[in-house]
């Protein structure tokens, strides 16, 4: 019996090729491997500060908070008038101006009382920890003065709002704004 074949032989060279090509791959393999496993190390790393921005985060929306509430805006404003013995006769929402990052959004203020009380409101503004500018202060003397009220004022205290940049998406693992 005679047993024929058919062998397709592959030259020398030809495995060399091949091997070297798939010595190269495992060589980029290898480091795609090393810089994740580095990657995983730093996890923990990474993680912490994430958790140390989110904190940042929350304490900033404080000063600058993401939605503007007027009522809420009138009540603190009254409240610090009223520490300080101030009589708020008017409070007015006027045109807001929108900035890249945050909205202006300013009241005028009329109120009624004396220049130390004035001075108490301001420096109490000062330390609100809500960011509060006064700007286009008008005193004005009341014709008929008592003990506590000597003067009546008109002034902006503007506040700021953070404008939503996470296009309504937020909180962790939401997608970046783009």
């Amino acid at each position: 019996d005679n047993i024929q074949g058919r062998y397709d032989f592959k030259s020398l060279a030809d495995y060399n090729a091949e091997l070297s090509l798939k010595k190269t791959h495992l060589t980029s393999l290898r480091a795609d491997i090393n810089k994740g496993v580095a990657t995983a190390r730093r996890l923990p790393e990474f993680q912490a500060q994430v958790t140390d921005l989110e904190h940042r985060l929350e304490s900033l929306r404080n000063v600058l908070p993401e939605q503007k509430d007027v009522a809420d805006t009138l009540r603190r404003l009254q409240g610090l008038a009223t520490q300080s013995n101030l009589t708020l006769l008017r409070f007015t929402p006027t045109a807001q101006k929108a900035q890249p990052l945050y909205t202006e959004v300013p009241y005028q203020l009329i109120a009624d009382g004396s220049y130390h009380n004035l001075a108490l409101f301001f420096d109490r503004v000062s330390k609100f920890p809500r960011i509060i500018n006064v700007s286009d202060i008008s005193i004005a003397a009341k014709p008929a003065q008592s003990a506590t009220s000597t003067i009546t004022t008109t002034l902006i205290a503007t506040t700021f709002v953070l404008n939503d940049t996470t296009g309504g998406r937020g909180g962790r693992g939401a997608p970046p704004a783009r």
